[in-house]
């Protein structure tokens, strides 16, 4: 990574200055530059906007868990950019979905399944393997890992693991839904956010569990052409880059697996690796190849110019694994 991709994303949005600086520069959190960052990404129109739409949560019932709209999905992308519970209005919004927790552990969105698809066709509160987890991963790095309510929604979850990875699993109140594939096969996605739950744990980095994940997700990779269990693929729209790193694509992918020290040493984790550092330019910055349009006022949102928030996201994984 160069010097003047740094500056480059240095003159960025309030956010990637921010993670730029933390992430890249390992400036540490005291220093005024790194203050003066956050502040500004506090005040900026976009991230207050985010932060009023979640203050109203859960906000619409789910129908689809790839739609980039989804309240759990914008919870995920202002816990990653590292606000917290001392962040107003963090911990109300934290409080709100923590209010809705199963008997079993994971905390519940509102969810209407069809009858055709094996559901009630109502509207009910209910999780799935493809949301709990996002939602127990955005808690934890919001500062909330220590609350016993998400050290037993961990502890669940986890318990979920089979050989193979994490099934498609649903709650009770979900009936007999299941996403389309066999009932043995991974879910590529739930296992994916799985593992983003465990990245954060830190006495669970190394444990049993991750390293089926990670195992999975790496040998999925390697028969890309062969096995697409629950119709997840790893063929061109996988590979496309796109950001943020909501749904099942190789940027995604990437970013979870490079938390773990031993996953970045496999060939198969270089060899996903090198398909996209091959598609830097000259300046190692990115233009994105597919584009979220929920998220159309984001400078990632076009496929014309090198954006600074793409370009962020790669600088981080490469940054990982280079450490």
């Amino acid at each position: 990574m160069n010097d003047k991709t740094i500056e480059w994303l240095l003159q960025g949005e309030p956010w990637v200055e921010y993670r730029t600086r933390v992430d890249l520069l390992e400036q540490s959190p005291d220093d005024p530059q790194v203050i003066a960052a956050r502040k500004a990404m506090l005040a900026d129109p976009k991230i207050k906007a985010l932060l009023t739409e979640l203050t109203d949560w859960p906000g619409t019932v789910l129908n689809s868990h790839k739609s980039a709209s989804q309240s759990f999905h914008k919870l995920e992308f202002i816990a990653a950019l590292g606000l917290n519970i001392n962040d107003a209005p963090v911990k109300k919004i934290a409080d709100k979905v923590m209010k809705h927790q199963s008997e079993q552990g994971p905390f519940q969105l509102p969810t209407n399944v069809p009858v055709h698809f094996g559901g009630s066709g109502k509207d009910t509160w209910a999780w799935a393997l493809c949301d709990a987890p996002v939602l127990l991963a955005s808690l934890i790095q919001m500062g909330m890992r220590d609350d016993p309510r998400v050290q037993k929604a961990i502890e669940y979850l986890n318990g979920l693991v089979r050989d193979n990875g994490w099934p498609c699993a649903v709650s009770p109140e979900l009936g007999k839904f299941r996403g389309p594939g066999r009932k043995d096969d991974p879910c590529p996605y739930a296992t994916l956010v799985m593992l983003k739950v465990l990245a954060h744990v830190p006495e669970l980095q190394e444990s049993k569990s991750t390293k089926i994940g990670v195992e999975t997700l790496l040998s999925l990779w390697d028969e890309s052409m062969e096995r697409h269990p629950y119709m997840f693929f790893m063929g061109t729209d996988f590979r496309k880059l796109k950001a943020p790193l909501f749904w099942y694509d190789i940027l995604h992918v990437l970013d979870i697996l490079s938390h773990f020290k031993w996953a970045q040493k496999d060939k198969r984790f270089k060899d996903m690796l090198q398909v996209v550092e091959s598609k830097a330019d000259i300046d190692g910055r990115y233009i994105p190849e597919s584009i979220w349009t929920a998220w159309k006022d984001w400078d990632f949102s076009q496929k014309k110019v090198p954006s600074k928030g793409l370009t962020f996201f790669v600088q981080q994984i490469s940054k990982r694994n280079n450490h």
